[in-house]
């Protein structure tokens, strides 16, 4: 066992499929010689060369149909992308040809690129560099969607994500990427499908994904001491939704919370509840309760940014309010 940062998980996931075919290739905005924005490229330019780890000019939509097109081709391209809001400018060869060309060619021509990139809120970068839009991708027929939690999700969903024959999106968060955590030496993969519950309990709940998984597992140890059992899931996937696992939960708790960083208009959470909705309205003993970001751009002002996004206290007074506590 090693203990990595995040980022560094996601370094040894590049530098392992890297090494396994020499059809992966990786490629965005200063992943070569700089080794990535957040450094999860650092070295691999030097080790492979500059067919195979790539520096591209600033323009995601181009450089995202040509790694799209290289994977039509045979090609595992790994696109990163700096930061999810630049990814709206890519969503024509994502969405209309990204997501679409397997089902549109009769199974014929797969498309298996990965593009991971960051998102949420990181201290003081405003609204055109805060953006969460896991709902626009979670929301597209032909993707996949995954938010790694931890450095083990990170390492292993990635790889994963590479062997898939499938488009899969790989949401990072930028607070995220100096998490440490223990991770095996041996190569290993994590699914790209399945929710996980992390934390059993008896009396509600609470329910996020990426970053807002954490601050559920937060309120639910201040709950613990409330004499509140907290059962705590994390979505992993966000596409496809692991319903069972949601519906399960639901029946044995009857109470829920679901959690996210993004604002809440036709959003994850609304998402979660509709499903709790169809699949276990009878089970539920209180109102399914969202928490989530004001329905604004990010501010930039420090108090104002703290006061439109959502933490675990937010989470914790939520779940009180379900509980009939406050």
């Amino acid at each position: 066992m090693a203990e990595l940062m995040y980022w560094e998980a996601i370094r040894r996931a590049h530098d392992e499929e890297l090494a396994n075919d020499p059809n992966v290739i990786v490629m965005g905005e200063d992943v070569g010689v700089v080794g990535g924005t957040y450094k999860a490229t650092l070295g691999l330019h030097k080790k492979y060369g500059d067919k195979r780890v790539i520096d591209t000019p600033i323009s995601e939509n181009s450089y995202t149909g040509i790694g799209i097109g290289a994977s039509m081709a045979g090609l595992r391209p790994i696109i990163e992308i700096m930061s999810i809001n630049f990814a709206l400018l890519a969503l024509d060869t994502l969405i209309n040809a990204g997501a679409k060309i397997h089902y549109m060619s009769g199974g014929r021509v797969f498309c298996p690129f990965v593009m991971r990139t960051p998102g949420g809120t990181a201290h003081q970068l405003a609204a055109q560099h805060s953006a969460r839009l896991a709902r626009l991708f979670m929301s597209t027929s032909g993707l996949r969607v995954v938010t790694p939690r931890s450095p083990i999700d990170a390492y292993g969903m990635l790889k994963s994500a590479v062997r898939c024959n499938d488009p899969v999106i790989v949401i990072e968060h930028e607070r995220m990427y100096n998490m440490k955590e223990e991770v095996p030496d041996n190569e290993f993969f994590r699914p790209l499908e399945g929710a996980e519950i992390v934390r059993r309990g008896t009396d509600i709940s609470l329910i996020g994904y990426n970053l807002s998984f954490h601050m559920c597992m937060d309120a639910a140890k201040k709950l613990e001491k409330d004499g509140i059992s907290a059962e705590v899931i994390d979505l992993r996937a966000l596409k496809p939704l692991d319903r069972e696992t949601i519906r399960r939960s639901v029946e044995k708790t009857h109470r829920v919370v679901v959690a996210e960083e993004d604002e809440g208009p036709v959003g994850v959470g609304a998402e979660v509840i509709a499903t709790i909705i169809e699949e276990c309205f009878f089970a539920l003993d209180a109102q399914p309760v969202r928490v989530h970001a004001a329905d604004v751009p990010v501010p930039y002002a420090e108090n104002l940014e703290k006061a439109a996004i959502p933490n675990a206290e937010d989470v914790y007074k939520a779940a009180l309010k379900v509980m009939g506590r406050i």
